[in-house]
Order: C-alpha cells, then structure tokens, then sequence
C-alpha cells in the first residue's frame, strides 16, 4: 500500500477522493493520482457508466479536451515524483489512460480534488440531472 492522503470529504465528513504517492514504497509506479473512495458516489458513477456514460461523456467533451485534462494530470502526478528518482515513473493521465475516457470514476476524483477535468464536470451534471447524487454528496474544492 502506497502513501496517500485525504483531499476531499463528503458533506458528513467521511473520505470521498485520496490522493496517492505516485510511487509505492518499492518503486512501482501508481499512475493513478486521485482515488474516488465514497461508496454512494462510486455506486452512482457505476450505474451511469452501465447506461453508456463513458461514451456519451467522450462525445460530450470531445477528445481533444480529454487530452488537456490527460496532460495536466500527469503533469500534477509528474510534479510529485521525487528529484532524482530513476525508476520506472507512472504514464499516462487520468487513472494511467493514454487517451479517451476509461473511467468516470478516476476524472470525477480529479474534479473533485479541483482538477480542470471536463469530463469529472459533466459526470456531476449527469448525477446531478438523472437523479443519482447521493445526499451526503462531496462537494468540489475550488483550486
């Protein structure tokens, strides 16, 4: 298990997104920066990726704005890694995706976490207007 802390609290002050070490005690790169642990959350991300949310999203924000999004996550991650290191470093952006969405999951942590993530935005407009947000529901930190 790799160093981690809490960035984002639901409304009753539980752990909603972790930000992670983007290297493990022994080296292993963990591309995944943001880590969306509220389980109301994941359980509705869950059930709008199961009605086609991961395309629809992709088609929404356009694939050149999830590029941006993938550049600037890894450029936080990137910013983490310690000077000197000459391991194996984590790639990708959001959740270690090159490109496209992969998982509404890992850009809803990064909007969360106040990251300029287009698809985390449409992903809390999509919760919010189909009826899934939780009650307790974290709300944004503003960067």
């Amino acid at each position: 298990m790799g160093a981690f802390s809490v960035v984002v609290l639901s409304t009753s002050g539980d752990p909603a997104v972790l930000r992670n070490e983007p290297l493990l005690p022994d080296g292993t790169p963990m591309p995944t920066l943001y880590w969306l642990c509220d389980p109301a959350i994941r359980s509705a991300i869950g059930t709008l990726e199961s009605q086609g949310g991961v395309r629809e999203a992709e088609a929404a924000v356009g694939l050149d704005a999830v590029r941006v999004a993938h550049d600037g996550y890894a450029a936080i991650r990137d910013a983490a890694i310690p000077v000197g290191h000459v391991g194996p470093r984590p790639s990708g952006g959001v959740g270690g995706t090159r490109e496209g969405v992969k998982c509404l999951h890992a850009h809803y942590a990064h909007w969360l976490a106040g990251g300029a993530d287009p698809v985390g935005e449409w992903v809390h407009a999509q919760l919010n207007e189909r009826g899934l947000m939780p009650a307790d529901a974290p709300v944004r930190i503003e960067s």
